[in-house]
């Protein structure tokens, strides 16, 4: 029992429920239904998320020895040689069930998995690691596009929004133990305004009447919807933003880390309902409260 809750903690089991989204949500984004296909890209993108956890603690050894003792490898729970194999043949399943899925997953898969290592092995405590990320989970849509659609192009514009997303959250992380500025926090609440209004501002399926945001009768089931997840999105990511402007001390900053984290899967069935696919918006969302209760058995610090 303990080996294994060393490996949910190594791994960030709980962290996995804001991956199938991207997928699912690239997929819908490219105007398509998720098939068979996607479930290979929601596989390949659950693998190389999977890796890079494995790899960023192997990479991070020594510094967590220092800071986070009691984190799987510096406490001797995990060997390091045993982390940096299960990257490795997490990162060879990732890019096998890409190639499941089609050559136009493949070549989203494999750049994507070039970009994870290149974070957690020399970007991360670079300038460049923030945008890394960005592109990273920019990708992970792709992957969704790519495989069910093989048009990753068509979702080039919600990827770009994830990545955006993704940049505030790994932008905040960079002082989570250190706190003292409320720079990043503020930034990212300004960009998850923006965001939000993006969203809930329409897509395809969207034809506001002139004069205001929703056609003449209201709004439809699918613009509410829309509407009613990109404020889960804004509060869930908002909130503990604002906490950690206002008092940018580590506990605080890690609490709008996480929130921003959280706000992932909103946002991503926010784009879902945007596409006007209202039923795969709903799944995405649903996967939060699960995440949120898995979360409880497992220690993710």
């Amino acid at each position: 029992m303990s080996r294994r809750r060393a490996w949910a903690e190594l791994l960030r089991l709980p962290a996995l429920f804001t991956v199938p989204g991207d997928a699912l949500s690239g997929a819908v984004t490219a105007g398509a239904r998720p098939g068979p296909r996607t479930l290979l890209a929601i596989g390949s993108s659950l693998c190389l998320y999977e890796a890079g956890m494995a790899l960023n603690d192997w990479a991070d050894r020594a510094e967590d020895a220092a800071e986070r003792p009691h984190r799987p490898l510096p406490s001797g729970r995990i060997r390091p040689s045993s982390a940096l194999a299960a990257a490795c043949a997490l990162t060879a399943a990732g890019l096998g069930l890409a190639a499941g899925a089609g050559r136009p997953a493949l070549a989203v898969a494999t750049p994507l998995a070039a970009t994870v290592w290149a974070y957690d092995l020399g970007l991360k405590h670079t300038p460049a690691g923030p945008v890394a990320m960005a592109a990273a989970r920019g990708l992970d849509h792709l992957l969704g596009a790519a495989a069910t659609t093989g048009r990753p192009e068509a979702a080039l514009s919600s990827a770009a929004l994830l990545g955006t997303h993704t940049l505030a959250v790994t932008a905040v992380s960079r002082r989570e133990t250190q706190g003292g500025t409320s720079l990043p926090p503020l930034a990212a609440l300004g960009a998850t305004a923006v965001l939000a209004r993006l969203v809930a501002g329409g897509g395809r399926a969207a034809a506001p009447a002139r004069g205001g945001p929703f056609p003449k009768g209201g709004p439809t089931p699918g613009q509410a919807l829309r509407t009613a997840l990109a404020a889960a999105y804004a509060v869930t990511a908002g909130r503990p933003y604002t906490h950690a402007a206002l008092n940018p001390s580590p506990p605080l900053t890690q609490r709008a880390v996480g929130g921003g984290i959280r706000a992932t899967i909103p946002l991503q069935a926010a784009l879902a309902a945007r596409a006007g696919a209202g039923l795969t918006a709903l799944a995405i969302a649903a996967l939060a409260p699960i995440g949120r209760r898995y979360a409880k058995k497992v220690s993710i610090t």
